[in-house]
């Protein structure tokens, strides 16, 4: 193992560098605090990840149905992507407190922009020839949103479900290292990070952060598992 060799070869001391051994040891020393830890992480993303998909989705909706509103909304979704969430983390949580909430909060401002990207993407890509059909049938516009984009949007949503999964776990451990540091009784994984790095341990430190990596891959590899027996279930219905 390259890590292995490498402490090996470098003779590094331990707070620089554990050796893996030493790291899966912490983390046995450390596994409650770990699954405690993954557990509330892992709650706040997946409600921040969640709740991105229903307000994303919806506002796609509204975006969806004229030009004008998607002028008007569009640059406060960018300003939300682009505006780096360590610098607003800081004003959520004077604002909403050290709570799970403001971990929500942060979670949903990170991860709402794919979704309402790729749902506004999937639900302006629509053939002419199928608008035309629903026009000459006297559609409403509810009933083409509800009957027509809806359904040809489903396969951008599940697309932009996954990078948002990711980012969602993201989210909640940055906002974590300031929701850890109010001294309120919050354990996430962020937190935990946050904490051994000050006291200088490295070893639970990394534990840690292969806790977030698994979390991060249990995401995705959950939502992958989603979207395709939605897809499949939705190409059969076709």
């Amino acid at each position: 193992m390259v890590w292995q060799i490498v402490v090996w070869a470098g003779d590094l001391p331990p707070i620089l560098l554990p050796s893996p051994w030493a790291v899966a040891v912490s983390a046995w020393e450390t596994r409650i605090d770990l699954y405690h830890g993954f557990r509330v992480t892992g709650a706040a993303a997946l409600a921040g990840f969640l709740l991105s998909i229903l307000i994303g989705t919806a506002m796609a909706a509204v975006m969806s149905q004229s030009v004008v509103l998607r002028l008007a909304m569009y640059p406060y979704v960018i300003l939300l992507q682009t505006v780096p969430i360590v610098a607003i983390a800081p004003l959520l949580v004077i604002w909403s407190g050290y709570e799970f909430r403001t971990v929500v909060l942060v979670t949903v401002i990170i991860s709402l922009f794919p979704i309402v990207n790729g749902v506004t993407e999937g639900l302006l890509a629509i053939p002419q020839d199928r608008l035309d059909l629903f026009r000459l049938y006297g559609a409403s516009r509810w009933q083409t949103l509800w009957r027509l984009r809806i359904p040809a949007a489903v396969q951008y949503l599940m697309v932009a479900a996954k990078t948002s999964a990711g980012l969602a776990v993201i989210g909640a451990i940055v906002a974590e290292f300031f929701v850890g540091t109010g001294g309120a009784n919050y354990s996430g994984l962020g937190t935990l990070i946050t904490g051994w790095q000050k006291m200088g341990r490295t070893a639970p430190l990394m534990a840690a952060l292969c806790m977030s990596t698994l979390l991060g891959v249990t995401m995705f590899v959950s939502v992958q598992l989603v979207s395709r027996t939605v897809l499949k279930r939705w190409m059969t219905q076709e």
